[in-house]
C-alpha cells in the first residue's frame, strides 16, 4: 500500500525539529500566521514529493509530473487560506488542477487572501530517468506579493547574499564573476557556476570559462541551484542564464528568504507570448531588469521544497518496507526563519517502526 494518503497529523509528529523541544518558542512562532502557514505548506510539498518519487526512473514523465499535481491540490485544499495560484501548471484550458486563476485552501471567511505560486515537479525529466535534483516547491504571500509572470523565459543572475547589490546583469560575465570572487574573498577560478545546459547558453558557456570559473552544467530545473547559491557551503556560487520565468518567481521567494539576489530580465520565444502578457499589462521590454522585490515585493512569504530526487541541498524521497523518509526546507521571510526538515511517514498497517 502507497503511502501518499497519510495524514497530515502523522507527518508532522514523526518531524524531526529541535524547537519542537522549546515550549516558549511554540508560544511565540503561534502568533505568527507566517510560521504557521510554513507548517501547513510543509505537508503539501511532501505530498507531491511522495506521489512523484514513486515514478522515479520508469521513464514516465507525465504520469509523475500528474501524481505531484493530483496530490499537492487534495493537501491544498485543507491549509486555512484564501488562495488563487498565481503561478502555476498553466492557463485553465490548459490544465484540470493547479491553473492559473484557480482558488485554493479551505476558503473560508476570515482566511488570509494569498496569492499561491507552486511548481508540483520541478524536474520532470530529472524523475523519469533517475537524475539528481527534482523537487516539488510552493510559495505564497499576501494577495499582491508574487509577480504574476507570463509563461516565457527569464534570463537570470542569482547569487548569495554577499554579492546581493553588487553584481549588475547588465555587466560583461568576466566583471560579475570577478565581483562575485571579491564578495567571496576567493579567486575566479574557485567559484563554480550553474548554467542549463542548452544550445542558447554556448556563448556564455565560452565566457564564464574564458574568465577562469568553472562551470556545473545541469540538463533541468534551476530553481534549487539558485537556492543553493544563496547558501553558504553549498558549493555554488551563481547561477547564470536563460529559463522558465514563472520559475525566477519562486526563485525570488526562496533566495529573498535567504538574503540572496535574482536579477532577471524577460526574453520572449514568440509573439503569442508578447500578446498575452500585454494583456495581462507586463512591461515587454527586454531591458527591464527585474530584482528580488520586484519579483517578491511582499515582506510575508513562505517558501517550501521538499526533494523528489538527491540533489546539492535536499535529498530525495527514500521508501523502506513500511514508509518513506522525505528532506524539506521550509522558509518564512519576516519570521527570519529557515528550518531543514526530515520527516518520517509510517505505513501503520505494516507496522510503523522508525530507524536512525
Amino acid at each position: 500500500m502507497h503511502i501518499a494518503e497519510d495524514t497530515a497529523l502523522l507527518e508532522r509528529s514523526m518531524m524531526v525539529d529541535s524547537s519542537e523541544l522549546n515550549l516558549e518558542s511554540e508560544a511565540r512562532e503561534e502568533k505568527s500566521s507566517e510560521r504557521t502557514l510554513s507548517r501547513e505548506v510543509l505537508g503539501v510539498v511532501e505530498a507531491a514529493a511522495l506521489a512523484a518519487g514513486r515514478l522515479m526512473g520508469t521513464g514516465k514523465k507525465d504520469g509523475a509530473d500528474d501524481a505531484a499535481v493530483t496530490a499537492m491540490r487534495r493537501y491544498l485544499s485543507d491549509v486555512p487560506v484564501n488562495g488563487t495560484i498565481v503561478i502555476g501548471e498553466g492557463e485553465r484550458d490548459e490544465a484540470p488542477m493547479l491553473y492559473i486563476g484557480e482558488k485554493v485552501g479551505m476558503c473560508q471567511p476570515g482566511m488570509p487572501e494569498v496569492d499561491i505560486a507552486v511548481d508540483p515537479l520541478e524536474g520532470t525529466n530529472l524523475v523519469a530517468h533517475g537524475l539528481p535534483g527534482a523537487v516539488a516547491t510552493l510559495a505564497l504571500a499576501p494577495k499582491g506579493g508574487l509577480f504574476h509572470a507570463p509563461d516565457t523565459y527569464m534570463e537570470k543572475l542569482v547569487v548569495g547574499p554577499d554579492a546581493k547589490g553588487k553584481v549588475d546583469i547588465n555587466a560583461p560575465v568576466k566583471y560579475n564573476l570577478s565581483i562575485l570572487a571579491m564578495s567571496l574573498n576567493r579567486d575566479v577560478q574557485d567559484l563554480t557556476i550553474v548554467i542549463l545546459d542548452r544550445p542558447r547558453h554556448e556563448q556564455l558557456i565560452r565566457d564564464v570559462r574564458e574568465a577562469g570559473a568553472r562551470i556545473k552544467l545541469i540538463s533541468d530545473g534551476d530553481l534549487m541551484p539558485a537556492v543553493s547559491a544563496a547558501l553558504i557551503g553549498s558549493g555554488i556560487h551563481a547561477v547564470m542564464g536563460t529559463g522558465g520565468a514563472p520559475e525566477a518567481v519562486l526563485t525570488a521567494a526562496a533566495v529573498k528568504c535567504l538574503g540572496g539576489e535574482i536579477q532577471a530580465r524577460l526574453r520572449w520565444r514568440h509573439e503569442d507570448e508578447k500578446k498575452r502578457a500585454a494583456l495581462m499589462g507586463i512591461d515587454l521590454s527586454e531591458e527591464k531588469v527585474y530584482y528580488t522585490d520586484d519579483l517578491a515585493p511582499s515582506n510575508e512569504i513562505v517558501f517550501a521544497a521538499c526533494g523528489i530526487t538527491t540533489g546539492d541541498t535536499l535529498k530525495g524521497v527514500n521508501y523502506f518496507g513500511n514508509g518513506a523518509r522525505t528532506h524539506s526546507v521550509i522558509m518564512a521571510y519576516q519570521s527570519g526563519l529557515v528550518r531543514f526538515v526530515d520527516t518520517i511517514h509510517l505505513n501503520r498497517e505494516r507496522g510503523g517502526r522508525v530507524k536512525i
